[in-house]
């Protein structure tokens, strides 16, 4: 429904219920909100419409009257501290919390029958637009705007900013001692214990606004901000204590809400003690509107206190992802050798899963048994030091991203594309060591049981399947970008783990705890504390990656999605196995050939798409502008054109 002005001041009613005036008041923001265009010239609409219904009031004190009573008995009848006390903040300092009350608040339908002033408020500036008109109006608009709370008492709002300032002093004295935030903040900045006395700090200022006493103000105030900028600080240094030890979102949401409400007390303060208040409520008014519009936002959300748990994740990838970039021939002939081991394991990986298929399980089980296949495998080859080529990018690419922090210059520039050739070598390395094991001993294995028991090890009906599923027209290309997702994801799941493992101490656990002392003695449990430090993200990344291989697909056939996985090393070495079924004649044939080029863009897919997610990740959470990121693009195509083959081959 459409209101006119004349239909709003007909309906002003002080006599009506509070749900009812409520209303009203939200049908006047939304009559100045509307304006027609041609009502404008240069002015915000709404502020062209609020100096037509200031004229109106002016030549029409009976409208006046009602529509000032309507918005006096409001104020009266409505809880003001939850405006300046509770707008904005999460009533408890949990990220999900704040998630799911946002999401609510989304959904779900507000009412005008409320006492609560900051929930009506909200109903109230439904607008994005809302904080620049409010921010726009002029000193001869606000002077004029008294009219409209005419019958409001004017020290009204004193009151209730007071004891406003004395909850949210509360909440920051209550959040400053509390464990997770007091343990993490810097010792020097809390020296002083400037939020142990921020409370008694308060009293003395309000002692002096009650007692109208300038001489006592004026230094009580200078104390209590000089304690409101300690206490900032010393919040502030909560998030350099997590860089070093360990990200927690929630905790990072926490300090968040302790220095908004330490900014809004600093805002009532300017309030209550400026000789002109109506700007400085003003100012704040246009602040509340921003903060309800910031809170409705959920992407808002976690992409501020979520890119901060992204660059530590990568960050923890990136201390992996250095020991797979070879630099020199020495390296990278150590990198030919591990790779080649790690094809020797994935020999044997590709024979298990041709049993685990022999004994028939269901879906869900038969994926559970290969992706247990898959990460034991995998782990076996962490352990002793070898390496899986496709596990290297997703790992390499928080590395890589590390080097851009200076990618302005273009002295970095050049240094970050020599890296992206150390790095590509070193892939090409991975897997040329995987591939040229795994198919020779797969083949050798074979042939053995060939002669040994008159028939391979894997049959001639699992070998035609492998031709099919393998073929270059068939859907493995598009399985095979799908596992360089997980590949991707496992890298993640490294990352989150390992600074969960860091942020909770448990290397200190196992190393000082007592009743571990006391099992493995004091020698053994520290060195078994820096081998949990140092393995618990490759074995995070090789369990995760194991078992998603194996229990994605039957999760997604239940979905009624038939994806597979298709990962370059095992599919070659069931082509060998294939081959070794059907004899070498098999190699003349298109189907052999055709599998052949989709193993090459299997390898391709797997390593470009995790790379590509994990970089791409690992640039955003360093703040890297789109336009360097053009730059290095740019780069590295140009040594691509000038210099193809330091991609392939290591420098002498």
């Amino acid at each position: 429904m459409t209101w006119d002005l004349t239909a709003l001041l007909n309906a002003a009613d002080p006599q009506a219920t509070l749900a009812e005036r409520n209303l009203w008041l939200v049908r006047l923001l939304e009559w100045l909100r509307h304006a027609p265009r041609e009502e404008a010239s240069g002015t915000p609409l709404p502020l062209v419409r609020l100096k037509h219904l200031l004229n109106v009031l002016e030549r029409h004190p009976e409208h006046a009257w009602a529509f000032a009573n309507v918005i006096g008995g409001v104020w009266n009848d409505v809880d003001a501290v939850a405006l300046f006390a509770e707008v904005g903040f999460a009533p408890r300092m949990a990220l999900w919390h704040e998630f799911l009350g946002r999401l609510r608040r989304r959904l779900l339908p507000a009412t005008t029958d409320t006492r609560d002033l900051a929930a009506l408020f909200e109903l109230l500036f439904g607008s994005d637009a809302d904080e620049d008109w409010i921010a726009a109006i002029d000193d001869e608009l606000l002077a004029r705007l008294r009219l409209l709370f005419a019958a409001t008492p004017d020290d009204g709002w004193r009151v209730e900013a007071r004891a406003a300032i004395t909850v949210l002093v509360s909440s920051v004295h209550a959040a400053g001692l509390a464990g997770p935030l007091r343990v993490r903040m810097d010792e020097v900045a809390v020296q002083g214990r400037p939020f142990h006395q921020l409370p008694t700090a308060w009293e003395a200022v309000e002692r002096a606004l009650s007692a109208e006493d300038g001489a006592a103000l004026v230094p009580a105030t200078q104390y209590l901000r000089a304690l409101l900028d300690r206490c900032r600080a010393a919040a502030q240094t909560v998030p350099e204590h997590l860089e070093a030890h360990g990200v927690s979102v929630d905790l990072m949401f926490s300090v968040e809400q302790l220095t908004a409400r330490l900014d809004r007390i600093e805002a009532l303060l300017a309030c209550l003690l400026s000789r002109e208040p109506q700007r400085e409520l003003l100012r704040l008014v246009a602040g509340l509107v921003r903060v309800v519009h910031e809170r409705r936002s959920l992407r808002t959300l976690f992409a501020r206190h979520y890119s901060l748990l992204a660059r530590k994740v990568a960050e923890r990838s990136a201390e992996t992802g250095e020991h797979y970039i070879t630099r020199s021939r020495d390296e990278y002939r150590d990198m030919l050798r591990r790779a080649a081991g790690g094809g020797a394991v994935l020999a044997g990986t590709t024979f298990l899963k041709f049993g685990i298929a022999l004994l028939g399980f269901t879906a869900f089980w038969g994926g559970f048994w290969a992706g247990v296949n898959y990460a034991a495998c995998f782990v076996l080859i962490h352990l002793l030091h070898w390496t899986v080529a496709t596990k290297q990018p997703a790992m390499t690419a928080p590395a890589m991203a590390d080097k851009l922090q200076h990618i302005e210059r273009e002295d970095a520039l050049e240094d970050f594309v020599d890296e992206v050739g150390h790095l590509v070598r070193s892939q090409v390395a991975g897997v040329i060591g995987n591939l040229s094991v795994v198919a020779p001993l797969v083949l050798v294995v074979q042939g053995l049981c060939w002669a040994a028991f008159g028939m391979p090890l894997v049959g001639v009906q699992d070998a035609e399947y492998v031709l099919h599923s393998l073929s270059l027209f068939g859907p493995s290309l598009v399985f095979a970008a799908f596992t360089g997702t997980l590949l991707f994801a496992s890298s993640l799941i490294a990352g989150w783990v390992e600074n969960w493992f860091v942020f909770h101490r448990l290397d200190s656990a196992i190393a000082w705890n007592p009743r571990i002392v006391a099992t493995l003695g004091q020698q053994r449990a520290q060195a078994w504390s820096r081998w949990w430090r140092a393995n618990i993200s490759g074995l995070t990344a090789n369990i995760s990656l194991g078992l998603m291989l194996g229990v994605v697909p039957a999760l997604g056939g239940f979905f009624g999605l038939p994806v597979e996985v298709r990962h370059v090393t095992l599919s070659t070495g069931q082509l060998a196995a294939a081959v070794g079924a059907l004899g070498f004649g098999v190699t003349g044939t298109w189907a052999f050939w055709s599998c052949v080029l989709c193993i090459a863009g299997i390898g391709i897919l797997n390593v470009g798409v995790s790379f590509l997610c994990a970089f791409k990740v690992a640039m955003r959470s360093r703040g890297i502008r789109l336009a360097d990121r053009m730059r290095v693009y740019a780069a590295i195509r140009a040594r691509l054109r000038r210099a193809p083959l330091s991609f392939l081959v290591p420098p002498k």
